[in-house]
């Protein structure tokens, strides 16, 4: 990536993130106040869910190749090839090529899609594949969108490109539904001619671009996939459509989602998706399976780690068994209530075991973890209420010990800029960040 590509725009980014913030705090209180704070969130029906059969194993399971540093590390699992991207650097030069290579169709599912200098250079590549025929379908969310400038999306409208907003929290925008207006989608989905897809925390915005190139240098991870667990992509995609273009009795009619909820004897490479209602915790049952059955290693780096309590127990048990547990979370944080949140659970986290490591460069915003060295995941689900109950999110989980050791390898060199936290330190902090830490825990299910 040219050092010049993405110049740097950093004077709104801190007010920018604590906007969002305050959307989202008074949309959620204004639906207490309407009763429908939760609407959605419920799935304790336990129900029983068939298993697909597990397909044959391709013999090419066993071919590993380690790529340069600007493409990450690339394997073959059944049939998929998957690759490990790093950081905005790694990301959007192969997002950026995928999209020029694109034939036929574009498939763009984005919580943030700034209208700054890295997304404006997405919007312009779009318009060209649309000008060149390409079919491309874009879904922005409401409130991760919230001040990038409406003529960027007007523009590629014009050029031919399908651009839909996610629940409107403007009452006078189509579709506008105050029931739902808290319920956001936080994906990032890119899919390229229903052959390619990328997915993981990395949204399209100078804040993840290097520093070296003007950006903020964030923190973050994605994946790209190509192969058969692709349509599981595309399906997700295509749900996310028509649940904009269409009512939600037609979508519930229509579509059966094709992923399942992580079952051990499932796909190799499977992508999980938390769809409303049913699907709701799919995601939060594949990560509290794996942490149940692991037994030398929990590795985790999440950007707001406020886990419930089935999960903090799970990690709490498999301490008790033996297994060393280490979770790594941000030093300083786009979103300082949802820190101040975490924080407040430090105590019991330290005292059941689990290690806290505290990343101590730029923002740390990944979502990954690492289950013994044989599982891993890639994605948008953040080990929090939010995740849990209002957010769309998207997972790509990989059971595989090249992949998932390549992972681990990037944990550990992660930790060598990380600071462990301990349980004194945590003890002696001042009495009014203790205020703050109480405070916002009371409201952490809002954050």
């Amino acid at each position: 990536m040219p050092s010049n590509q993405f110049p740097a725009s950093t004077s709104l980014q801190r007010a920018e993130q604590n906007g969002k913030f305050l959307v989202r705090l008074g949309i959620a209180f204004l639906q207490i106040g309407q009763g429908t704070a939760f609407i959605g969130a419920d799935d304790s029906t336990g129900e029983a869910r068939a298993v697909r059969p597990e397909p044959p194993r391709d013999a090419l399971d066993q071919r590993r190749n380690i790529f340069g540093s600007t493409s990450g590390f690339e394997g073959l699992v059944s049939g998929n090839r998957v690759t490990l991207l790093h950081d905005g650097e790694q990301a959007f030069p192969a997002m950026l090529q995928a999209i020029a290579e694109a034939e036929r169709e574009i498939l763009l599912e984005m919580y943030w899609f700034a209208s700054d200098e890295v997304g404006g250079h997405f919007a312009n590549a779009l318009i060209a594949k649309a000008e060149e025929g390409v079919k491309v379908r874009v879904i922005y969310d409401a409130v991760g969108s919230i001040q990038s400038d409406g003529r960027m999306f007007a523009r590629m409208h014009e050029a031919g490109c399908e651009v839909e907003q996610y629940n409107p929290i403007a009452p006078w925008r189509a579709r506008f539904r105050i029931g739902v207006v808290n319920n956001r989608d936080h994906r990032k989905l890119l899919i390229i001619d229903r052959k390619a897809g990328f997915t993981g925390g990395v949204n399209l915005g100078i804040e993840w671009a290097p520093k070296s190139a003007g950006g903020a240098g964030w923190r973050d991870d994605m994946i790209r996939i190509e192969g058969p667990a692709v349509q599981q992509m595309c399906d997700v995609f295509d749900y996310g459509w028509r649940y904009v273009v269409e009512s939600r009795t037609v979508v519930r009619a229509r579509f059966r989602p094709s992923v399942d909820a992580g079952d051990a004897r499932g796909k190799r490479v499977r992508v999980l998706a938390n769809h409303y209602f049913r699907e709701r915790r799919a995601i939060h049952r594949a990560y509290l399976r794996q942490i149940e059955s692991a037994r030398r290693s929990v590795c985790i780096t999440n950007s707001y780690f406020v886990p419930d309590g089935q999960i903090r127990r799970a990690l709490a048990r498999a301490v008790e068994r033996g297994t060393e547990v280490r979770v790594l979370v941000p030093g300083t944080t786009d979103v300082m209530a949802a820190r101040h949140a975490a924080r407040k659970l430090y105590g019991r986290l330290l005292k059941a075991g689990i290690q806290l490591y505290e990343w101590q460069g730029s923002i740390l915003h990944s979502k990954t973890a690492v289950i013994d060295g044989r599982w891993c995941t890639v994605g948008t689900h953040n080990l929090d209420s939010r995740s849990l109950r209002f957010n769309l999110e998207v997972i790509a989980t990989i059971e595989d010990p090249a992949v998932a050791g390549a992972m681990e390898e990037r944990f550990n060199a992660d930790l060598e800029h990380a600071k462990p936290v301990s349980y004194e330190e945590w003890r002696r902090r001042p009495w009014h960040i203790r205020l703050l830490d109480d405070f916002f825990y009371r409201f952490h299910r809002l954050l």
